[in-house]
């Protein structure tokens, strides 16, 4: 039986949840011809690992720090992964073409649908990282109104302004200082770092909205488990993370996976394992 390969790329790897998402999937869906592995590689090495693939090779997940250098590797993009100057998600097509999507937008989408948040008419960022670009993106699509990201620094503010405008989103920005002040949002997508966040805890109000912490190790967040035990809504890195697996599949494969709790509990393991 010939085997059907797929593979995350990035630098540092050995972390990375997707080769026990993408095999649940293969599982579940009854691929047991496909393979799924683990590449760590920097920007220096990936021309030449993308240039030794063979026939063998259906697509690749990208992370940090490739995201952005792999585009000029690739035949096409889409117009979402283009938004953000972002590709996560590569499909190698039978005739040799290499096909970037960004799967991250779509799912922080598909994430908050599944818990019932399908339009919010106005929303906080927590961060103005890489993936804040990404929030932002999706934001430009289910929030009605104003955007505000709270950030750090002058720069950083300048970069969260230039992707509201690129994107059509109307956003303001806002101090760290001043982060409480995002909790009373209807929906918070908190992007920080581990711990940058923690000391919000104590700012929770009563009843909030909904939070969605990127993070997913350590798990919860301090933020997180107060958010929580003041009676709002939690959505967690894992849910990002199974939700852009599951397009990822889909583009892959042309298979889509059932119930995601497969793929859900196989993270979830993965993650008690750990510690």
């Amino acid at each position: 039986m010939s085997r059907i390969r797929a593979a995350v790329l990035g630098s540092p790897i050995e972390h990375s949840l997707s080769p026990v998402l993408h095999r649940a999937a293969y599982r579940e869906l009854g691929l047991a011809d496909w393979s799924y592995d683990r590449f760590d590689l920097g920007e220096a090495a990936l021309a030449d690992f993308m240039a030794g693939l063979g026939p063998e090779w259906a697509g690749l997940s990208l992370t940090m720090p490739l995201k952005r250098a792999v585009i000029p590797l690739l035949d096409e993009i889409s117009d979402t992964a283009a938004s953000v100057e972002a590709v996560n998600t590569v499909v190698l097509t039978a005739d040799g073409r290499r096909l970037g999507d960004n799967t991250d937008i779509p799912g922080i989408i598909a994430a908050l649908h599944e818990r019932g948040v399908d339009k919010v008419d106005s929303a906080a960022i927590l961060g103005a990282g890489a993936t804040a670009s990404s929030a932002l993106a999706a934001l430009g699509r289910i929030c009605t109104g104003e955007v505000t990201a709270y950030v750090r620094s002058r720069a950083r503010a300048d970069e969260m302004l230039r992707w509201g405008e690129r994107l059509g989103v109307d956003v303001r920005t806002a101090d760290w200082a001043d982060a409480s002040r995002a909790l009373t949002a209807p929906l918070v997508i908190a992007t920080t770092p581990a711990g940058a966040a923690d000391p919000l805890a104590a700012d929770v109000p009563d009843a909030p909205g909904t939070l969605f912490d990127v993070l997913y190790d350590p798990w919860p967040t301090a933020l997180a488990a107060a958010w929580s035990a003041r009676g709002g809504r939690l959505l967690g890195g894992l849910d990002l993370l199974v939700h852009q697996a599951v397009l990822q599949v889909e583009q892959m494969t042309g298979r889509t996976p059932g119930p995601l709790t497969a793929m859900r509990a196989a993270g979830e393991a993965a993650l008690r394992a750990r510690h």
